[in-house]
């Protein structure tokens, strides 16, 4: 995650990043932290603006939400029935492949989903532990503490629900007892969560009152809205209830007193400059300031949102008629979405905005493109770019584009809270209404089949379809055609060089 400030700190930030120390190991090692972040301690931390620093390391690795070629949207839309891998060839990407075939093993687990987390936790926990001593103002120093904490729970929530028993660490790892390090029970690890985030929640700002050059910082409302999720994820449904309604407001549909509120155009929100925008909580931010070029691209420095060009086409040109689209940038055609995902959502109000319906412009004639793997022509409209959209600021066309992607958005919580009161009563009822009123659809009665049904049009492509199946018991029924196994597939393997050395056992039915 990249703030709209970080230009004015980067100096600085380099400046702490020569400072750094590596952690002592080798193809074995449990954590593959890269130097940036790991600071000298001795002589780092000594004032606010290293604190600051410090603090905008602990926001980068929101960045896995959509950067990278092994981001969480793509990964995840893979393993659900509402996608497929895409790409090139049933090689390119070979590892989102495998997780939509559901043979992901321990040798072809992709590391940077365990990787680029720890490291978010290294940092943040190495931040927490120098805080104290930072000659700083108090409310200050209590805000970037919150910071940390929650930004620690996300990148734990991330982590638990992919691979279930993880390490729980809460101090910086260092090269002395990175290999006697154990994994804890995920209901310790969702403890710490909810820990973390009941501690931040005092001390962070409403989102009323965030100034705009601070966009993109947590939030009391987006710490309780994780809370609320992290809460529902570990069946606590009362309480995740409770912590969504604050967020909700008090009448769904009607802007809430963290100034939350539903857009009026569902296609708004794909805007790529509708940044920040009332119905975002969470949001992973990206701009083109970096120039990012191939050199370093996928090296963990790379900038942009590469879902965008990942979901592009592949040599789209229009051969007739007026309405296709005269241009598209060149894209690598992954997460396109399925035949059965396309027939659910074909007549919804939701379907332009989240279906680029490829397959009608080339069986009326009017446009040829090149084919991706597993490519009926359905492609994902929510992340696709336009011509509009490529950056003009330097560095590569398909690295620099600029749509920031929701972790957590309003419509979400809707449903997440209905989802947590059972599927009935009166408040279900009008948070499931509000949702679809803003479409234009009209009430059905509240049930928890309805809400599912619901958010796998709500949600679309976004990332959310797996965990939800996964949550809902459903996984085994609904993704027993593409392989899935039970009590297996539910999480993933843990990279085998996280356990080459150490203590850590490998998920249950995993060779």
């Amino acid at each position: 995650m990249k703030l709209k400030y970080m230009k004015t700190i980067k100096s600085h930030y380099i400046a702490a990043v020569l400072l750094t120390i590596m952690l002592v190991g080798c193809s074995e090692e449990f954590l593959d932290v890269p130097p940036k972040g790991a600071f000298l301690t001795g002589n780092y931390y000594s004032n606010r603006e290293q604190a600051y620093s410090a603090l905008i390391g602990v926001y980068d690795a929101i960045r896995k939400n959509t950067g990278g070629f092994e981001n969480m949207v793509t990964m995840m839309n893979a393993g659900s029935d509402d996608n497929v891998a895409g790409g090139g060839s049933a090689t390119d990407g070979l590892q989102i492949h495998r997780f939509d075939d559901f043979i992901l093993n321990a040798d072809n687990m992709p590391g940077s989903f365990w990787n680029d987390h720890y490291q978010g936790i290294f940092r943040a926990n190495t931040l927490l532990s120098k805080m104290a001593g930072v000659p700083m103002d108090e409310t200050e120093k209590a805000r970037f503490t919150a910071e940390a904490k929650a930004l620690r729970a996300l990148y734990y929530f991330n982590l638990v629900r992919m691979f279930g028993n993880v390490p729980l660490l809460l101090q910086p790892l260092t090269a002395n007892d990175m290999y006697s390090v154990e994994q804890s029970a995920a209901s310790a690890v969702y403890a710490q969560i909810e820990q973390d985030l009941l501690d931040a929640i005092p001390d962070l700002p409403m989102p009323t009152n965030m100034p705009v050059a601070e966009n993109g910082r947590m939030t009391r409302g987006g710490a309780k809205a994780l809370l609320g999720k992290v809460y529902l994820y570990d069946n606590k449904k009362t309480e995740a209830a409770a912590q969504l309604a604050d967020v909700n407001g008090t009448t769904p549909g009607l802007p809430s007193a963290y100034g939350y509120e539903l857009l009026d155009d569902y296609a708004d929100l794909w805007n790529f400059n509708n940044k920040f925008n009332a119905e975002s909580i969470i949001e992973c931010t990206h701009s083109n300031q970096s120039k990012n070029d191939w050199g370093f691209w996928g090296s963990g420095a790379d900038e942009g949102n590469s879902l965008n060009v990942m979901c592009g086409i592949r040599s789209y040109k229009r051969l007739s008629g007026t309405n296709a689209p005269e241009s598209m940038p060149g894209g690598w055609s992954f997460s396109t979405f399925t035949q059965d995902f396309y027939d659910f959502i074909k007549n919804d109000p939701r379907f332009e905005a989240t279906v680029f319906d490829l397959a009608a412009y080339e069986e009326s004639g009017e446009v040829s493109y090149v084919h991706g793997d597993q490519d009926l022509g359905y492609y994902m409209n929510k992340f696709m770019p336009r011509p509009q959209d490529v950056s003009s600021a330097g560095g590569a066309t398909d690295l620099n584009y600029q749509q920031d992607s929701y972790i957590i958005r309003l419509a979400d919580t809707y449903l997440l809270e209905a989802e947590a009161l059972g599927g009935t009563g009166a408040r279900a009822q009008a948070l499931l209404d509000a949702v679809r009123a803003r479409v234009g659809l009209g009430s059905v009665p509240v049930s928890l089949a309805a809400i599912k049904t619901e958010r796998r049009a709500e949600l679309a492509g976004e990332g959310h379809r797996f965990f939800d199946l996964v949550r809902w018991g459903d996984a085994a029924t609904v993704l027993a055609g593409k392989g899935f196994t039970p009590n297996k597939n539910e999480v993933f393997p843990i990279p085998i060089r996280e356990l080459r050395g150490t203590k850590l056992i490998q998920n249950p039915n995993y060779d």
